[in-house]
């Protein structure tokens, strides 16, 4: 037997969940009661276009802090409401009147856009405040009245005598909040949540409005030159560098999405980079880094994305995952890979000049987004030992599909000089994250990564040479074998392609240090391995131990105390000479 029933909701005890837990932060029920007075301005205007109401004055919002009588004050000249109204909208919990607005007057225009879709924002204002009231008039030719409510869910509503069209909201703040009663702490917050609302905020009747009704994103990129770009940028990010570029999105169909995204200078590792990224939607603060929206790798970037149409839950803190939001992540991600594309073509030299810093972004795109990398592929280049930049395609075809690279010119730079002399040339691959993309690239095109470090090509072993260094060092398991080397040092340490690799990846994840496993290549060509042997005792040792450091300093190898050994066995080693 079944039957069917009705969920029933306790109206005592879901009030003080939504006054809780509504919101995550306590400083939004100041974005709701303004963004709420944006929607009355915006409402009337729509009236006033379709000659239904009269709108003469200036659209305005005021915000008046009480430290003295405790109260903040949020007042609007927009479409107000009667009686009744007041009863539909603000007496029935979730019953949004912005919702029921769209669907009788539904504009596609997007300064017609109510930001309100949830009839819950009201009520933030008791996260704050131990009483609020309400007092409107509307547009209509009705009396004014006054909503009243200490917090509980009994209200008192009667007539007002309030004179003006609009709606003036007063919170009595209650004692444990009334750090919001400082009059900066509430431009900060307006500041975040509505630093670009449009229409003008004034906060304690102060000459100058708060917020700035036309940012640069709604402005059309032809209007815009740098100045006005790098001016935003330093005007919404904490960064003393200027961006190195940007992108101006500006799309009006199959959604709409307007924004700037900027590539910053890189002043630090990869690894501890981080972009900001704002999500608006019709110009009022979201969140910032919505994965939804932001693929992971663009959240290198830094700017402001404005979307009226992404799907908002009923805090506006998150998203709701559906087709529109993956087509505005595909958009974006596309727009931006154009940028390059286009970057690379017209002005080679800027991208050029740009590779360093943008190098780490595309190679976490490639890897991250498939038609990122086969957009990029053309564009992926890197610096050579020549100190020319070619593209990794056709370096690997001029080189059979077999890439030697640099991961530090200082630390490197006896290794660039041997390949030099053998007229051939390396990429220089600086960062971190190059290491993952190297073993990317391999298994996705095939390519040969190697070191420039890595094992010679011709190689000997001789038992005469190795006997001599391991009783000198001490070091039995240490692996040792001659090389014709093209370089006056008479020694260099080599590593293992993958150990290399392997070290590297850990250190890069704050993995504990791998044991150095490498081989010491003695140059069979040089005059100080070919004398070694004809020398004996004290004198042996010590120039081996030299010889040995030697190669270990040239890779950046030697602790502070085998530098302090090293520089004493110079001294000594000098004073044989003489």
């Amino acid at each position: 037997m079944s039957y069917k029933g009705t969920i029933k909701v306790n109206t005592q005890n879901i009030f003080p969940i939504i006054k809780k837990w509504l919101y995550s932060d306590k400083d939004i029920f100041l974005r709701e009661l303004v963004v709420n007075a944006g929607d009355a301005i915006t409402k009337l205007k729509k009236l006033s276009s379709l000659g239904e109401a009269s709108f003469e004055e200036t659209p305005r919002i005021d915000v008046i802090c009480d430290s003295e009588s405790k109260t903040i004050t949020i007042i609007d000249n927009g479409i107000g409401m009667t009686r009744d109204e007041v009863e539909r909208y603000i007496t029935q919990i979730a019953f949004s009147g912005a919702e029921e607005f769209i669907q009788k007057y539904k504009d596609d225009k997007e300064e017609n856009q109510i930001i309100g879709h949830f009839g819950l924002g009201f009520y933030s204002a008791f996260m704050v405040a131990d009483k609020v009231e309400l007092e409107t008039k509307s547009y209509k030719d009705e009396p004014a009245v006054l909503w009243t409510s200490d917090g509980g869910i009994e209200y008192t509503l009667s007539e007002s005598k309030k004179a003006n069209r609009g709606t003036k909201i007063t919170l009595h703040i209650s004692e444990d909040n009334k750090d919001f009663l400082l009059k900066e702490r509430l431009r900060s917050i307006l500041l975040k949540y509505c630093g670009y609302l449009p229409y003008e905020i004034y906060l304690d009747n102060e000459d100058k409005c708060v917020n700035d009704t036309e940012p640069l994103w709604t402005v059309a990129p032809s209007e815009c030159d740098s100045k006005d770009y790098i001016e935003f940028y330093h005007k919404n990010f904490s960064d003393f560098n200027d961006p190195l570029f940007w992108v101006h999105l500006n799309v009006e169909y199959p959604f709409r999405l307007k924004g700037i995204l900027y590539f910053p200078k890189l002043t630090h590792e990869f690894e501890s980079a981080q972009g900001k990224i704002m999500l608006y939607n019709n110009q009022v603060y979201v969140a910032d880094n919505i994965k939804e929206v932001i693929p992971e790798f663009l959240m290198l970037l830094k700017g402001i994305i404005d979307c009226p149409d992404i799907p908002l839950n009923v805090s506006r803190s998150a998203l709701q995952n559906d087709g529109t939001v993956s087509k505005i992540a595909s958009h974006i991600t596309r727009k931006v890979a154009d940028r390059l594309v286009s970057l690379h073509k017209n002005n080679k030299d800027d991208y050029d000049k740009y590779w360093t810093d943008i190098a780490p972004f595309i190679e976490y795109g490639c890897m991250q987004d498939e038609k990122f990398y086969e957009k990029l592929k053309p564009v992926m280049q890197a610096k050579t030992t020549d100190g020319e930049y070619i593209s990794l395609v056709d370096f690997a075809k001029e080189n059979d599909n077999k890439i030697t690279y640099v991961t530090s010119e200082d630390h490197q730079a006896q290794y660039i000089k041997m390949i030099k002399e053998e007229g051939k040339k390396a990429l220089i691959m600086p960062h971190i994250i190059d290491v993952h993309f190297i073993s990317f690239l391999e298994s996705k095109e095939g390519w040969k990564f190697t070191r420039i470090d890595s094992m010679p090509e011709q190689t000997a072993d001789d038992e005469t040479y190795t006997q001599i260094f391991k009783k000198a060092l001490g070091k039995d398991d240490l692996k040792i074998t001659t090389s014709p080397l093209k370089t006056d040092i008479p020694a260099i340490i080599v590593q293992e392609e993958q150990i290399r690799r392997m070290s590297d990846i850990g250190r890069m994840f704050g993995q504990a240090k791998l044991p150095d496993i490498f081989t010491l290549v003695l140059n069979s060509q040089s005059k100080v391995i070919k004398r070694l042997s004809e020398l004996e005792g004290e004198k042996q040792e010590l120039l081996c131990k030299q010889i040995y450091d030697i190669a270990r300093l040239s890779n950046g190898m030697l602790s502070s105390d085998e530098v302090n050994e090293f520089i004493e066995r110079t001294a000594k080693i000098m004073e044989f000479s003489l």
